[in-house]
This record gives structure tokens, C-alpha cells and sequence, in this order.
């Protein structure tokens, strides 16, 4: 067993040991590629793997958080090793090479991810849950009937509105997203590059409704293959209880089953609960969870 840092042309296998572990993540290999290869500005991003016979078995990505207003907050992403090379410390060597990039770039309150069965892991390193996060799929054959659309709201689709638009709508529907760390308007710099071009954002399908020519209402789609993630659905506070959320998200479901998707993920906080009922309502299931954990880093 050897741990190094992550090199682009891993993404074939860490896609694959994803999959594996994570089936309702949808990261296709060229955003994966892209992501190790030109990390999003300012994050100080860095990924490692490690191997067993030349074999990618364990992943886990690093970086500044800056997306909050509190400072040096460091973020441990999808550490994860395959079901058949566990107990062997792969997981322990991935999360101290991980935590010592935070520490080496000045991070002092840390935040992971962990699956219910990793959870006595993470309290073993210190780490406290925090809050939960519900997966859920829908198979999209068919996808579920279209709502009719309020009157005086357009849907287009992504291939027809400007960057800017979209983030500046973002900005303001995740403004009050629940979270356990504050969070902060993300920079368009580090969105344009981790959302707007990534080489799995589906465009034609990703859909925004417009009312008196504002986005009102948006729905973003990360497609690899016949499986899709809803990436981010948003409605900005004015235009709330109208239901734009499931009118864009049914519309942008309908679109990627059109083009050949046929299973959808996506991810809620377990107190959103909004858009857990426009999940439901659309037939979602719920097929996994993961608890958000803190530690101190001294």
C-alpha cells in the first residue's frame, strides 16, 4: 500500500471506486480529470490516492472552504477506500495526509463527510456529527408529469441564459440553505470554474425560469452517462411558494430523460424541508445518507 497525491490521469480509477462506494455521486471522468487537474481558485486544493498494486483503492480531497464567513475553515471531501481493503489504514493514512494540507495552509476548524457505518471512524479522529444529508433517486421511465407553469414565467434552458445571471440567482437562493458552517457568497471566479465549466453540466437540460426577465428559479444538472445529479435547485426569496422549485426541477428532469438520462440523484439537507417535499412529491426515494462532522485542528 502507498499513499501520493492525486495525478489527472487517476480519473478513470477514481471514478470507478466512487461509483463503487458512492453510486448516487455523479462525477463523470472528465469532470473529475478537470477538477484534479486545475483545482477551483483560491481553495488550495489537493487530492490524494492510494494504491495497492498499482490499483487506485482510496481517495480523499482537500481545501480551503470558501464559501463561509467564518475564517480557516478546511473541508475533508469523499475520503473513501473500496469495501474490499478496509481495516488496513489506508482510511487513516488518507485522512493524516488530509489534514495535514489543512494544517500546512492554516486551517483550524475542520469539516468532513461520513456515512453512518464510518461514523465510529470519524469519532475516533475527533470528529463530532453534526447534521444529516438524505440521497435520494428517481428513475426517469418516465419522469414525473409537468406542473403548469404560473402565468408570466419562461423556461429556458441553460444554453440560453448568461453566466452571470445564473450566479447572481445562486448567490441569493443559498442564502439561507441550512448549514452547520456559515455560509458566505461564493466568488464567480471559483463558481464559474467548479459549476458553469464543468465538463459535466448539462446545459440543454439544466433549466431556469424567468419572470419579467429575471431568473427567478433555476436547476442545475451534472450528467455522466444515463445518470444525472441535481446539482443545485434554487428559488431566490421573492419568488417562494409559487412552486418554481418543482415546475424548473420536473422541467429539467424531462429534459435529461429526453437526452438519455435515466436515473436521478440528488442530495437535501434533513431540514430543508421545502425542497424534501418537492423531492418526495416528485417520487424520489431516498437510497443513502451521510453525516456532516467537525473537529478542531490544533
Amino acid at each position: 500500500m502507498r499513499i501520493r497525491t492525486a495525478r489527472p490521469d487517476d480519473a478513470p480509477a477514481v471514478v470507478a471506486l466512487r461509483t463503487l462506494v458512492y453510486p448516487y455521486l455523479v462525477r463523470g471522468v472528465e469532470s473529475t480529470r478537470k477538477m484534479i487537474a486545475q483545482p477551483p481558485p483560491g481553495e488550495q486544493w489537493t487530492a490524494y490516492v492510494v494504491e495497492v498494486d498499482d490499483t487506485v483503492v482510496g481517495w480523499v480531497s482537500a481545501y480551503r472552504n470558501d464559501r463561509t464567513s467564518e475564517p480557516d475553515v478546511g473541508e475533508i471531501s469523499t475520503l473513501h477506500v473500496h469495501p474490499e481493503h478496509r481495516g488496513r489504514g489506508a482510511g487513516t493514512a488518507l485522512l493524516t495526509a488530509a489534514l495535514g494540507h489543512l494544517r500546512d495552509i492554516g486551517a483550524r476548524r475542520i469539516r468532513t463527510w461520513a456515512l453512518p457505518e464510518s461514523l465510529p471512524f470519524a469519532r475516533r479522529h475527533g470528529f463530532t456529527p453534526s447534521r444529516e444529508m438524505r440521497y435520494s433517486a428517481l428513475d426517469l421511465r418516465p419522469a414525473p408529469p409537468m406542473p403548469e407553469s404560473p402565468p408570466g414565467v419562461r423556461l429556458l434552458a441553460l444554453t440560453d441564459v448568461e453566466p452571470r445571471r445564473v450566479y447572481l440567482a445562486e448567490v441569493a437562493a443559498a442564502a439561507d440553505e441550512p448549514e452547520d458552517v456559515p455560509a458566505d457568497a461564493i466568488s464567480y471566479e471559483s463558481w464559474r470554474s467548479e459549476i458553469w465549466d464543468s465538463p459535466g453540466l448539462d446545459r440543454a437540460a439544466s433549466t431556469v425560469a424567468e419572470i419579467g426577465g429575471e431568473v427567478a428559479s433555476f436547476s442545475l444538472v451534472q450528467r455522466d452517462g444515463d445518470r444525472m445529479w441535481s446539482d443545485y435547485t434554487g428559488t431566490l426569496p421573492a419568488h417562494r411558494g409559487r412552486g418554481l422549485a418543482r415546475l424548473v426541477k420536473t422541467a429539467a428532469l424531462h429534459r435529461a430523460a429526453a437526452g438519455g438520462v435515466r436515473t436521478a440523484y440528488t442530495s437535501n439537507d434533513e431540514a430543508n424541508a421545502p425542497m424534501l417535499a418537492v423531492n418526495v412529491g416528485l417520487g424520489y426515494r431516498p437510497v443513502g445518507s451521510s453525516w456532516s462532522c467537525l473537529r478542531e485542528l490544533s
